[in-house]
């Protein structure tokens, strides 16, 4: 089931995507929705983003290879860190190059969603906690990670977070093709397989840190072949089993 925010004039609605049409739902994603009879052209509606986590967990060097390309060690544990629910924009909508970088990358990564409260969960039982799945690009200012070595005002500038378009909730997280396209040329095209720590690994760690609240957002970490964006360019991430979410890199 594809689940979606979307516009319709000046109205916010929720969705169920399916056979080329959303059919709007009355109700909560977390708690309890009804399926109406009014029926959406995807084509005719502007998608917003799935959801409004309270708080990002990103998991940072979760693949081998995109670690060393970066020239940095494979951590023994997660390494995580956070950004802003301000920099959350859906697809379609722009990415604002900030005055303070020259060198702006996209990280083509699995989002998983949270579903329910989640307080130190074991692996085992992470997957009941898992709403779904959506596509993330978590945007950095790379120079600036590299000037502060730290991840905080790299990665939390406004827009830097795009999610979309839709959250699937029947995927197997451990193999699917995450990819980028930089102006329709594939950059990145990597395999959750590839994971260092796999999504529920990453759930009871970081539920063992932090409460994961409903509609929260795991951001798994990127595969290789990373790189930096430009005003004018547009970044699509496409997660196997999900969709594409398109953005357009603007001053």
């Amino acid at each position: 089931m594809k689940l979606c925010r979307f516009s319709s004039g000046k109205e916010e609605k929720k969705g169920i995507l399916e056979n080329g049409k959303i059919k709007e739902v009355i109700g909560s994603f977390f708690t309890g929705f009804t399926v109406t009879t009014n029926e959406y052209d995807p084509d005719k509606v502007k998608f917003l983003p799935p959801v409004l986590p309270s708080k990002v967990v990103c998991v940072g060097r979760n693949y081998a290879e995109h670690a060393k390309e970066l020239g940095n060690e494979v951590p023994e544990e997660p390494l995580i860190f956070l950004k802003p629910s301000t920099a959350i924009i859906g697809t379609e909508d722009c990415i604002i190059y900030p005055s303070t970088s020259r060198e702006v990358h996209f990280e083509a990564e699995l989002g998983v969603v949270i579903g329910k409260k989640c307080k130190a969960v074991t692996p085992d039982q992470a997957k009941d906690y898992i709403l779904g799945f959506t596509c993330v690009n978590d945007v950095t200012a790379r120079d600036i990670q590299k000037k502060e070595n730290k991840f905080t005002r790299a990665k939390s500038f406004d827009t830097f977070c795009p999610i979309g378009p839709v959250i699937q909730t029947e995927l197997n997280p451990l193999s699917v093709q995450v990819i980028s396209r930089l102006n329709g040329e594939i950059k990145q095209n990597g395999n959750t397989k590839d994971m260092i720590h796999n999504v529920y690994q990453l759930i009871s760690f970081i539920s063992n840190v932090m409460t994961l609240l409903p509609g929260d957002l795991i951001a798994t970490g990127t595969p290789s072949g990373v790189g930096p964006m430009n005003v004018g360019d547009t970044i699509e991430v496409e997660v196997e089993g999900i969709g594409i979410l398109r953005n357009y890199v603007k001053q």
